[in-house]
């Protein structure tokens, strides 16, 4: 069966390492915060300004005043830094952040990423997104296969307006866990129940399929 958004972010915390400065954008990705394995230290950056963002809070103990990027509040770490947005991209752009996990409305078979605009709806503009995708060290996208239509977000080539070329190197959907390779979209991985078959008919793009392929680990 497909994995429900905290499944998605669940997953992708098994992409951590010891150490990383991780930045994570709006909507699913900034559940990866709360699946963080334990004894691991991974500093959470926001482009806002903070260094060492927490868990999200409990009920009542938000505070109004301390939030992400996204407007969510949140809580902070031990040793945590609150700094302003220029010394927040320069940390971005000077290549310190380890991983960046981004939502997605496409992402194409050579790994360029569609994110920020829906031609004909308001947007308030592509943010930090653009810088993160140039300069962090991997990119992974968290999103659903396909969209409220059911048509897939997995695509030879993206048909909305782009946020970055050839920076994506892994997805992590509702159905299966996909690599970007120089041959295409590589199926490594896919969700509890869910066939190869489905996955491949749900995917617009060609799908490389080598030998069995596993469950994602619960």
């Amino acid at each position: 069966m497909a994995l429900d958004k905290n499944g998605i972010a669940k997953r992708i915390a098994r992409e951590l390492q010891d150490g990383f400065y991780v930045n994570l954008g709006i909507g699913i990705p900034t559940l990866v915060a709360n699946y963080i394995p334990e004894g691991m230290q991974v500093i959470l950056q926001s482009e806002n300004g903070l260094l060492g963002i927490g868990p999200f809070p409990y009920e009542g103990e938000q505070d109004p005043d301390l939030i992400n990027a996204g407007k969510q509040t949140i809580t902070y770490t031990t040793g945590a830094a609150f700094f302003d947005s220029a010394t927040s991209f320069a940390m971005i752009r000077g290549g310190h952040i380890d991983l960046t996990v981004l939502g997605a409305f496409e992402v194409s078979e050579n790994g360029d990423l569609s994110s920020w605009k829906i031609p004909g709806k308001m947007v308030k503009g592509m943010g930090g997104a653009m810088d993160l995708v140039a300069s962090a060290k991997n990119i992974i996208v968290a999103m659903t296969h396909t969209d409220p239509k059911g048509n897939s977000k997995l695509l030879r080539h993206c048909s909305l307006p782009l946020t970055g070329i050839a920076c994506v190197k892994k997805i992590v959907t509702d159905l299966a866990v996909v690599e970007i390779t120089a041959g295409g979209f590589r199926l490594l991985e896919r969700a509890p129940g869910v066939s190869v078959e489905e996955i491949i008919a749900k995917t617009a793009a060609p799908l490389l399929v080598e030998g069995t392929i596993p469950e994602m680990e619960s």
